[in-house]
């Protein structure tokens, strides 16, 4: 069964497979997706302005994410030569472990997740810049944060599904619409202390 025939459901996470990380390890694929979930159902060529592509050239990425399930034509939108496009699901799940016995797979995972934290600091820095042009209500809520604890990897797991159980209940009762809500960004990164890279930067000089 295609995408386009499977029911949409964008409220449900998928867990990566293989197939569907290799697709995904696309700079623009990646933004498509991005975008898709960020902003809603739109077509090639919305998404092509916004993204600063052209038609053609993100038509056919679009159709490689439809492949592997990632998203579908929105049903009954659009005409035979202007298709709307929304993501399958709302959020994404992969573990680096996922792909310890597929070489190609874990290759594009790593290509993935370094996209992901380039994007991550690109937002930071956008907020960074802009926040001073927002109220002191959001100014004073909005930032970083970090904790260093001594965990297990049993107890890790524990507390990040206690986290995501958090966030989940906030999703499922937001805020009410209004002048002051706004979209929030919330980057849940937890991983082992590493102080030494396992090799030195290739314009670093020992």
């Amino acid at each position: 069964m295609s995408a386009t025939e499977e029911a949409v459901e964008p409220e449900s996470n998928v867990r990566l497979d293989g197939r569907q990380i290799r697709a995904l390890a696309h700079p623009v694929r990646a933004r498509l997706l991005s975008a898709l979930r960020t902003d809603g159902p739109a077509t090639a060529t919305g998404l092509a302005n916004a993204l600063g592509t052209n038609t053609g050239n993100t038509s056919y990425h679009l159709r490689q994410l439809a492949e592997v399930g990632l998203v579908a034509e929105e049903a009954g939108r659009g005409t035979g030569r202007e298709r709307w496009w929304r993501s399958v699901h709302r959020s994404t799940t992969w573990f680096s472990s996922d792909f310890d016995d597929d070489p190609d797979a874990r290759a594009a995972a790593d290509w993935f997740d370094d996209h992901l934290l380039h994007s991550y600091v690109e937002q930071a820095r956008n907020w960074n810049a802009a926040k001073r042009r927002y109220p002191a209500a959001w100014r004073s809520v909005g930032g970083y944060n970090d904790s260093l604890l001594s965990l297990t990897p049993e107890r890790l797991g524990q507390l990040n599904e206690e986290l995501i159980a958090v966030v989940k209940r906030y999703m499922a009762d937001p805020s009410p619409a209004g002048d002051r809500t706004e979209q929030v960004l919330l980057y849940l990164n937890t991983f082992p202390r590493v102080d030494t890279p396992p090799a030195a930067h290739p314009r670093e000089k020992p």
